[in-house]
Parts: structure tokens; sequence; C-alpha cells
């Protein structure tokens, strides 16, 4: 059983480990916690120390596979702790992260089985991130940024790589939700603005930093 302090370090490794390759430097992590260098330090010594991340000198750390076990596990609860949340108490997707991230503390595992059997086995969370199964395993995602997409592409929209409070606010603002399709109609050369039009209807026209937060199945 690990404290909520690790469990948060070990989230956060995880995550950086997908975005920005096997190791991670110390500096990242601490941004992206907003903890001071030193105190980070002091948490990968004893991380360490109980084998859950390894440090290679001049390169940084990683998860050793008992961290990237027990990581995938916190994030499991998270997201299935997210579907609950949103389909059973009827809150909005984004209102349920800062929740969430208190629930997944919880140790029970036998609660986390029920609560995904509960759920019906959800392979994806209210912002089509996907849930990995008791074994810790991910579905395979198909899904692309909509960005990389040219006029005249379409598919359905499927996740985001953006998960804050404004951002998901602005998706409702333009009437944009999971599973509704999406056509590139225009790229402007000038700005990379995008012209789309949702659910065959509504045209609207986005910024190439939204077009690029939206995930899409062709």
């Amino acid at each position: 059983m690990h404290s909520s302090a690790e469990e948060n370090y070990l989230k956060a490794i995880y995550k950086l480990q997908e975005a920005n390759g096997e190791m991670v430097a110390t500096s990242a992590l601490a941004q992206v916690l907003g903890i001071h260098m030193a105190s980070v330090t002091d948490m990968l010594k004893k991380m360490s120390n109980k084998k859950l991340v390894a440090y290679q000198k001049s390169k940084g750390f990683k998860l050793t596979e008992k961290g990237r076990v027990a990581a995938i596990g916190i994030i499991r609860k998270h997201r299935l702790w997210e579907v609950f949340l949103v389909d059973k108490l009827g809150f909005r997707w984004d209102e349920v992260h800062d929740i969430a991230e208190q629930l997944e503390h919880i140790h029970s595992l036998e609660l986390i089985d029920k609560l995904d059997a509960y759920l019906d086995f959800p392979k994806t969370d209210p912002h089509g991130d996907p849930i990995p199964d008791a074994k810790g395993v991910f579905a395979i995602s198909k899904s692309v940024l909509l960005a990389s997409l040219l006029p005249g592409s379409q598919g359905k929209f499927t996740g985001v790589t953006d998960h804050s409070s404004a951002f998901l606010n602005y998706l409702d603002k333009i009437g944009l939700s999971l599973g509704d399709s999406i056509k590139v109609k225009e790229v402007e050369e000038f700005d990379k603005n995008f012209t789309l039009v949702l659910k065959g209807k509504k045209s609207v026209i986005v910024s190439f930093k939204v077009a690029n937060s939206l995930l899409i199945s062709e």
C-alpha cells in the first residue's frame, strides 16, 4: 500500500513517460506537480528504496515494473470514478477530475472491481481516455489529433488531450460532445484555423490549439 503522495508521483511519472519518452527529468516532474525540486528529489529517493522508480545518472528516472503496475492501478481507479460521477451521479465532465483525484486513493481493490462491474466494464472515461482492465490492459485506440487531418476528412469525436475545465466548458459552448461526427471543411492557410461541420449541420471555426486538443476516430 502506498501513500497518497506516492500515488500522485506514480501517476504523474507515468503520464510524463507516456508523453515524453522513457526517462523523466526531475525538473519536469517538479513542474507538473508544482513542488520544489528538493522535495521531489527526496520523494524519489524514498520511492527508489521501495523499488518503485529507477534512477540513471545524467538521464533521469523511470518507473520500475512494480511502479508501472501501481500507476496503472491508480489511473484505472481515477477513470472509473469519473465514469461513476458522470453516468450515475449526474456530474458534468468538467466537474469530475478533482473529485476523482480524491477517490482514486481508496485502496480497496474489491470495491474497484465491483465498481467496474457495476458500470458494465467501461472502456473509456467521460473525456475519452482509455480505462485499463483489472489486468492493467488498455484498449487499443485508433484516434488521431484533429489538427493532423486534411480538409474533407471526417470522423467521430472520441476524446481530448486538454482536460482543463475551461477547455471542456468551451466544447460545451460550441455544442461538441463525445461521439459527435466532425468534418473538416477548411483549414485557413494564414492562421491554421479549422472550419468544422458538427453532426452534419452546424459549422464552427476553431483555432489550431483547439484542433490540436481534439481526438478523432476516422
